[in-house]
């Protein structure tokens, strides 16, 4: 008993004081939390390192910039190529990284275990790759980089959202995205069409998620997304009245047709921002003077606020911007407070793209074509890649190593 009166004064204290949590709004009390937890404390190694150094990337005065990953083997050239975080994005884990085997679009049609078996993939392969260098005392490289992960619309309400929390925190996960669309009729931040919850309901999965990070003893980054630029509808109306403004009329179907765009993307960010770590902002189109009135508005209320912003795939780059332009986008998102950028898509088009260009060179050259392959394989092992050998890339040498350690033998 006494030790449970203790642990909630040491919460109180590290909610009250504690940097980390500055600004952090919890409605419900360390007792709550002490109560909930269990007898037993687990811990999360993966989860809590990837959470504390990813807080202390977004100190930094450089953006994280983060690749989607559709696979472990991508995640760690990613590492190796230089990157210091990971995203899973719930875009490709519908098309083609999902438990039900299927490809779908990313309208959450997918298992919500999905995720959590991905990132955990992802976190194994990391490992894997840490222990073969470790092995070979080679120390170039530090595999346990912070994963961000899309916990899409939550899959279901608070409850659901409670539980998906759990098990990407269990899967090593340091940061997760909740998006204010409504889950059964979630879309693609990027097609027309999205229904948005109202605010109440949006805001009580951001609470959701805080406490289960809280039961787990983990600072997990709990990042808000709005995806109201572009909204077409709103579910449901409470008694709160922040979405009233944007209502133009009633539908057939019982929606509210609503006026999409960066003031309602503003006026719900002022509403999550006490909730989460990150505001994220999904933009329809990747517009700098949106993206600063955006984060003007909200730093005006929330100075320093942490925003993340996505440049997606489904924008066509060199048709949006000049090539100078496009050389100091991330530089003046960054400067606008943007400390979190993510590309999306990334794994999915390098995978397609790179399996299209290998397969048409070899289609019209044959072997010669894959022989060329294999010297730009060469020639990119001198800049930090792995995959050329592949015997070694998959811990063939580390599990000989394994066995002449059980079997008594002498490493070779």
């Amino acid at each position: 008993m006494q030790y449970a009166v203790d642990k909630a004064q040491q919460l109180a204290w590290e909610w009250a004081h504690a940097p980390r949590w500055k600004g952090i709004i919890r409605e419900y009390s360390p007792e709550d939390v002490i109560r909930l937890s269990g007898s037993m404390a687990i811990e999360h190694t993966l989860a809590k390192q990837g959470s504390v150094l990813l807080w202390e990337l977004l100190q930094r005065q450089e953006p994280v910039f983060a690749l989607g990953a559709l696979t472990g083997m991508q995640a760690v050239q990613m590492v190796r190529a230089g990157f210091k975080a990971i995203y899973c994005s719930g875009w490709q884990v519908a098309a083609d990284a999902n438990e039900a085997g299927e490809m779908y679009p990313d309208f959450s049609l997918y298992p919500s275990n999905s995720m959590p078996l991905l990132v955990k993939r992802i976190n194994a392969s990391l490992r894997r790759a840490d222990a073969i260098d470790f092995a070979e005392s080679k120390r170039a490289f530090h595999y346990f980089v912070p994963i961000i992960a899309d916990g899409e619309a939550g899959f279901g309400g608070v409850l659901n959202v409670f539980e998906l929390t759990k098990w990407l925190i269990e899967a090593g996960v340091a940061g997760i995205h909740f998006e204010d669309q409504h889950p059964s009729t979630k879309k693609c931040g990027h097609m027309r069409g999205k229904v948005l919850l109202s605010i109440k309901e949006a805001i009580g999965k951001l609470k959701a998620a805080r406490l289960a990070a809280d039961l787990s003893g983990v600072p997990t980054l709990i990042i808000a997304r709005t995806d109201a630029d572009g909204a077409s509808f709103l579910s449901a109306l409470e008694e709160d009245q922040r979405d009233r403004q944007f209502i133009e009329r009633r539908t057939e179907e019982g929606l509210y047709a609503i006026k999409g765009g960066v003031d309602l993307a503003i006026a719900r960010a002022l509403a999550y921002a006490p909730y989460a770590d990150i505001i994220w902002y999904e933009s329809s189109k990747p517009d700098l003077s949106k993206a600063s009135r955006f984060a003007q508005a909200l730093h005006r209320a929330f100075p320093g606020k942490l925003l993340a912003y996505n440049c997606s795939s489904s924008f066509y780059w060199k048709e949006e911007m000049k090539e100078e332009q496009l050389r100091n986008f991330q530089k003046e998102l960054f400067s606008l407070g943007y400390k979190l950028q993510v590309i999306s898509l990334a794994g999915f088009h390098a995978l397609c793209y790179g399996s299209f260009e290998l397969a048409h060179a070899c289609a019209e050259q044959g072997l010669l074509a894959y022989a060329e392959f294999q010297d730009k394989e060469k020639r990119a092992a001198t800049q930090g890649f792995s995959a050329f050998n592949h015997q070694q890339e998959v811990g063939a040498a580390y599990f000989e190593r394994v066995y002449e350690t059980i079997m008594g033998r002498k490493e070779r």
